[in-house]
């Protein structure tokens, strides 16, 4: 009976490690794609947007990654490696917070400079005269 837990947990622990690879290696894969598929919109200037596309794929590359390390924590031996793979998911989780931060105050930036680029200099003057009239 013993023989047989010992050998599931270890069919269980190369099952893990296989996805712990898998999720570490669709995170790189991402980026990767994500950092040539930016530098080729920035070459062909096809999109302004690339930072933004850049944040997100970097976000998400950081979730996978993110899985991963949680499913370190199912095989870790000892405390030890436990608090450290802890300090790496926090580390994560913050970089991913920033990351989306940084997003949606780029697309906050993006929107208020296109709302700019589309309202003429006589509309605007026409509005910015309506405003003072109704302050007064």
């Amino acid at each position: 009976m013993e023989e047989r837990f010992i050998i599931t947990e270890e069919f269980f622990h190369v099952i893990v490690r296989y996805a712990m690879m898998m999720m570490e290696a669709i995170g790189l894969v991402i980026i990767i794609v994500t950092a040539v598929r930016c530098i080729r919109g920035m070459i062909g200037k096809k999109r302004n947007n690339y930072r933004i596309v850049l944040a997100k794929g970097i976000s998400l590359a950081l979730e996978f990654k993110l899985g991963g390390e949680v499913l370190r924590t199912v095989v870790a031996d000892e405390f030890k490696d436990i608090g450290i793979i802890a300090c790496l998911i926090v580390l994560r989780a913050s970089l991913t917070f920033l990351l989306h931060w940084e997003i949606k105050n780029e697309k906050k930036e993006e929107l208020e400079d296109t709302e700019y680029r589309l309202v003429s200099k006589e509309d605007f003057e026409k509005l910015e005269q309506l405003k003072s009239a109704g302050e007064q």
